[in-house]
């Protein structure tokens, strides 16, 4: 199984990186929390990979983080999550925060990221509070990365969408964030925080 990924970062998106190593390009499925620790493209970039053998599939989950990746480990351990839905809850709400959540029992917290239900958001706090030691201290949130504002804008613009959203609905989302936190606009990653907040 592949475990981990080292080379040329061919392009990326916010759902999405393909990485190129040894003449091979490599599609990853990746979660807005590593998106925004992606270098620029055509650098070099390390993940942590993931890798998911289905019947009529092959797919990789790529991760920035370590902790991340056993955060993801853990959620698909969880009844009605896949990897699909284990990424989207990732984008959602960064890994520090979810732990807290988890740990703490705050259902409120996990109910508000797309496609966790109230059913679902009890069950990963009955199944993970007590399993989640391991990644109380060692997660912490990734550094923004500071990008132009076109260019976040229209990232965080295709997150939402890629997440469910209708486009106006999330242009709207945007919009609204940047008038509560104007200093959003120079990151992606604040300013995907603070669209998802306001359409909470």
């Amino acid at each position: 199984m592949i475990a981990h990924l080292r080379g040329l970062l061919l392009k990326k998106s916010p759902n999405q990186a393909v990485v190129e190593c040894a003449g091979v390009g490599y599609d990853v499925a990746i979660s807005v929390a590593t998106f925004s620790a992606l270098p620029v493209e055509g650098a070099e970039v390390r993940l942590h990979i993931y890798t998911r053998v289905a019947e009529d599939q092959l797919a990789l989950y790529g991760f920035a983080e370590p902790a991340e990746k056993r955060l993801f480990e853990k959620l698909l351990t969880i009844s009605g999550i896949g990897p699909k839905l284990a990424i989207t809850v990732l984008s959602g709400i960064d890994t520090a925060r979810l732990v807290a959540a988890i740990r703490g029992g705050d259902h409120a917290a996990l109910v508000r990221i797309p496609g966790i239900g109230k059913k679902t958001a009890e069950r990963v706090v009955l199944e993970l509070k007590d399993k989640l030691d391991d990644l109380a201290t060692a997660t912490a949130a990734p550094a923004s990365r500071q990008v132009a504002y076109g260019t976040a804008g229209e990232d965080a613009l295709s997150a939402l969408i890629n997440l469910g959203y209708a486009r106006p609905v999330a242009q709207k989302a945007i919009e609204s964030a940047l008038e509560r936190e104007p200093g959003a606009k120079d990151s992606f990653e604040a300013l995907f925080r603070a669209a998802m907040a306001s359409i909470r």
